[in-house]
């Protein structure tokens, strides 16, 4: 059908103008295109023929087998999640119902040094992944896999994940990153200890391995178990192994609160020492003591990029963190992961300690709300503060903590409010700073429904774009919709090094979002995650539709990228 309408036509930004034999798979026409590099919005027509664009400019007389009218509505790149962790999630609800309504088109998954590959030796998912039951596709022959009834997850290496996600073929496109916890966890357990040499290079072989097989970089989270327990030779050994393959660095620091500075500047430290692209993860200064070292942070970031540093930072435009809640177990309780936790609250003894510690630790438990609980015990406090939960209980904090711990068998998710909108700010007015959910896919339907996920997950791009543009009431302007759109596309394909994405230009894939300016706006909150936004139209990725009129098409063409 043709492309023909009456409006005014493009300026000379415009790449041509089509003949009348010109057909293509698909036409945007009408919208204000806003490209991704940061040029000046114009007006313009989008085609598409199987999965890239073919054509930008005045396509009135072209024909296409579908035409999608845009007027009134900004046809941007799709936009690109650059802190995810919809690994595991991806195979199980391939739709990626809470990306999709977004926008976002691809996810850079395996974050905070917890990926859902390799899973060798010990290395088990994470709480949340691995409660849940994946279609089990057993792999027949190097060529094809067969479907057969669901149980556990069935991949081991990234080659093997490589396979299934193909045979499920997501909506969205994944770049896959390699945990180092992961990696540890397979070599030497959840041991609280350093490593051995020998240990360090058998990881340092399977990260390359994983790198060969398709992992885009190394992730690390020192936060966590076991990577906590890391040694800076270690991260140090395992930073060098990625970059001699090219590879990139993204880490959870050690510390983003008492040893915020510190543990910045290990980071800068391990650019320096090896050359590699580093990406800050979800960059903030948490707790109300640390607030005051942002002044500090920023410098050291910017001071590390004037002298050559390829490091960026993503952040999520919200104030509450979110992790799980056995977080705030005294250290020699949680030592060695799950197992020694259960067993360490089984312990009448232990527990009370425990709970005796909590109780006496200082913290504001206000501050800290029940996300996900994976009893009905726990679901009943989601949205609840800890503070609250415990009153109702009749329990301290402390014990109220162990109970749900022990009873979800460490899988209570938690978000803790320790962040501060000025500093929110303040890092969002940096050029080198995107939108990253930290955050799996979720849906209000099905497994992935019935859990109390961080807004975050269903309201990151948008809330992110309304900020930047000063569109949330209280919250005043920071950029214009062209550099917010720019941080959402070509600065993450940049920083990450994702090749034809995050741009509008003839070539590119046809990674493409089509949302109305006035309407968006993130519904999701911590009382009531589970809510799409709204105002995004239409997604295409890799050509497909996916998303049309704000309905699921069940058409997925996600792919698995690789460096």
């Amino acid at each position: 059908m043709p492309c023909g309408r009456d409006r005014a036509r493009p300026s000379s930004t415009v790449a041509h103008k089509a003949s009348s034999d010109m057909c293509f798979d698909l036409i945007i026409c009408g919208g204000k295109v806003v490209d991704g590099t940061g040029a000046a919005a114009f007006a313009a027509d989008i085609a598409v023929t199987g999965d890239r664009i073919a054509a930008v400019g005045d396509l009135a007389a072209a024909e296409a087998v579908r035409v999608i009218d845009a007027a009134g509505c900004v046809v941007a790149p799709g936009f690109i999640d650059a802190h995810a962790h919809s690994d595991a999630y991806l195979l199980l609800e391939p739709d990626a119902p809470s990306k999709l309504t977004q926008g976002i088109t691809t996810e850079v998954n395996g974050q905070c040094g917890g990926s859902a590959v390799p899973r060798l030796g010990q290395a088990r998912l994470a709480s949340d992944w691995d409660s849940q039951t994946y279609p089990q596709l057993a792999v027949t022959s190097r060529r094809g896999l067969s479907n057969s009834e669901t149980s556990g997850p069935t991949w081991t290496t990234v080659a093997c994940y490589r396979e299934l996600f193909n045979a499920v073929r997501p909506a969205v496109n994944t770049v896959q990153f390699i945990g180092h916890n992961t990696l540890r966890a397979g070599v030497m357990g959840y041991e609280p200890r350093a490593a051995s040499a020998d240990e360090v290079r058998a990881m340092c072989r399977r990260l390359e391995q994983a790198l060969d097989e398709g992992g885009w970089g190394l992730s690390t989270g020192l936060l966590y178990q076991p990577g906590k327990y890391a040694a800076g030779a270690e991260v140090l050994a395992l930073t060098k192994t990625a970059a001699a393959r090219g590879a990139m660095y993204a880490t959870h620091m050690r510390s983003e609160g008492d040893r915020l500075l510190e543990s910045v500047e290990e980071v800068l430290g391990l650019v320096r020492a090896t050359g590699i692209r580093a990406q800050i993860s979800h960059l903030k200064t948490s707790g109300p003591a640390n607030w005051r070292k942002i002044d500090r942070l920023l410098e050291i970031v910017a001071q590390s990029r004037r002298e050559g540093a390829q490091v960026h930072s993503d952040r999520y435009p919200y104030l509450a963190a979110g992790t799980d809640l056995d977080i705030v177990l005294p250290e020699w309780a949680a030592a060695g992961g799950r197992e020694a936790i259960m067993a360490n609250l089984a312990d009448p003894v232990a527990r009370a300690r425990v709970e005796a510690e909590l109780d006496a630790g200082g913290r504001d438990w206000t501050a800290v709300m029940i996300g996900g609980g994976w009893s009905d015990e726990t679901r009943a406090f989601s949205g609840c503060t800890v503070a609250e939960a415990s009153m109702s209980l009749g329990l301290t904090p402390g014990q109220a903590v162990c109970r749900f711990i022990k009873t979800d068998m460490t899988r209570t998710g938690a978000f803790f409010f320790g962040m501060c909108e000025d500093n929110l700010r303040r890092i969002y007015e940096q050029s080198w700073v995107m939108p990253g959910s930290d955050a799996s896919l979720r849906a209000p339907w099905g497994p992935l429904g019935q859990d109390h996920p961080h807004p975050r997950a269903y309201g990151t791009m948008p809330r992110f774009l309304r900020m930047m543009t000063g569109r949330i009431a209280g919250i005043e302007k920071i950029c214009g919709l062209v550099e917010a759109v720019r941080r959402m596309t070509s600065l993450p394909a940049a920083a990450f090094g994702i090749r034809d994405r995050g741009e509008l230009r003839v070539g590119a894939f046809a990674d493409i979002v089509v949302f109305a300016e006035s309407e968006l706006e993130d519904t999701s909150t911590y009382a009531a995650p589970h809510n799409f936004c709204k105002g995004v139209r239409q997604v295409l990725v890799n050509g497909t539709l996916s998303l049309d009129n704000n309905k699921f098409t069940g058409e997925r063409n996600g792919m698995f990228l690789e460096r």
